[in-house]
């Protein structure tokens, strides 16, 4: 079976695995987020309308969660019941950190009074994949806080662990100028992550965080996920940060102003700014003419310093 041009996902059963066993031995996936009852009837293909409905429910039934919590978990709740088209292939991690494939082979199911509530059917495959298997850099993305992922980035190594063939590292984006840079700036995100605080914008901003859970990598937003976002320290200003991925400056330009749109509209409270950043390994004269006139979006030249030591 090839899993060629399929989207894998990383989904954490419960804080620390605690749903894991369950869903192995029942065969499904799912999530609750205190929303105890079916919401077939509210399942839209476009995620922002079920959003618009279901943030006001969490944040009244939790009067303490931020509306970007409450956002993020509706988006969980949505990508799990709708997004995710049978035939995908989703990876849960088990209490040893080891990490089980399954396909899902089913549409959206409520199991009332049964903790996790919204459910997918899956087949697990046979073996899982084991952490040591594993390169760090995979290992990095797969422990990611947030509890559902999008780890399509690790593509050909997934296949590889799961003994599919490899394919070669490419991008099918026409926007994409310069493919080795797109390649270089895949990990990019997971370096800024794990150094987040010693670097310049680590002193002023803190990648987003809610109930201790870092859930500001690859948001959600109706144009795609956020790559990061994050909020300044004085809880005034949340922080939109995109890398530019060797892709057209107009086109990464367009692109986190349509985040920022996004944050500003649905996330941001009524006294924060949105702010952005653009992070690339090098400028050129459209993007400095874009941002001329954008006062709230700067842009960060990154240097990578390569050495070999015996």
């Amino acid at each position: 079976m090839k899993y060629k041009q399929m989207k894998y996902l990383r989904l954490r059963m419960g804080r620390q695995g605690q749903f894991f066993q369950k869903s192995f031995d029942e065969n499904f996936i799912g999530v609750s987020y205190d929303l105890d009852f079916d919401i077939s009837k509210d399942l839209t293909d476009n995620w922002r309308e079920f959003n618009s409905k279901y943030v006001d429910v969490l944040t009244k039934k939790n009067p303490e969660k931020s509306r970007v919590g409450a956002g993020l978990n509706c988006g969980v709740i949505w990508t799990l019941s709708k997004g995710i088209k049978q035939g995908a292939v989703i990876l849960c991690p088990d209490l040893d950190g080891n990490f089980h494939p399954c396909k899902v082979i089913s549409d959206y199911c409520y199991e009332k009074a049964d903790d996790p509530y919204h459910r997918r059917k899956v087949e697990w495959f046979k073996n899982p994949i084991l952490k040591e298997d594993m390169s760090k850099i995979l290992i990095s993305s797969m422990t990611a806080q947030n509890t559902l992922i999008d780890i399509s980035k690790h593509a050909n190594e997934i296949e590889s662990l799961l003994n599919e063939d490899l394919n070669k590292l490419s991008s099918n984006d026409p926007t994409v100028e310069d493919p080795s840079e797109f390649a270089l700036e895949k990990h990019l995100e997971d370096f800024l992550i794990k150094n987040w605080k010693s670097t310049s914008l680590g002193k002023k901003y803190d990648v987003y965080e809610e109930d201790g859970e870092l859930v500001g990598q690859q948001y959600p937003s109706d144009t795609g996920p956020i790559d990061i976002l994050a909020i300044s320290k004085d809880k005034k200003t949340l922080l939109v940060v995109e890398l530019k991925k060797g892709r057209v400056s107009d086109n990464v330009v367009g692109q986190i102003q349509r985040y920022m749109g996004f944050v500003k509209s649905e996330l941001a409270e009524k006294n924060q700014d949105v702010k952005g950043v653009i992070i690339g390994h090098d400028d050129d004269v459209r993007i400095h003419r874009a941002l001329s006139v954008a006062n709230n979006i700067e842009f960060y030249k990154y240097k990578v310093n390569f050495k070999l030591f015996k």
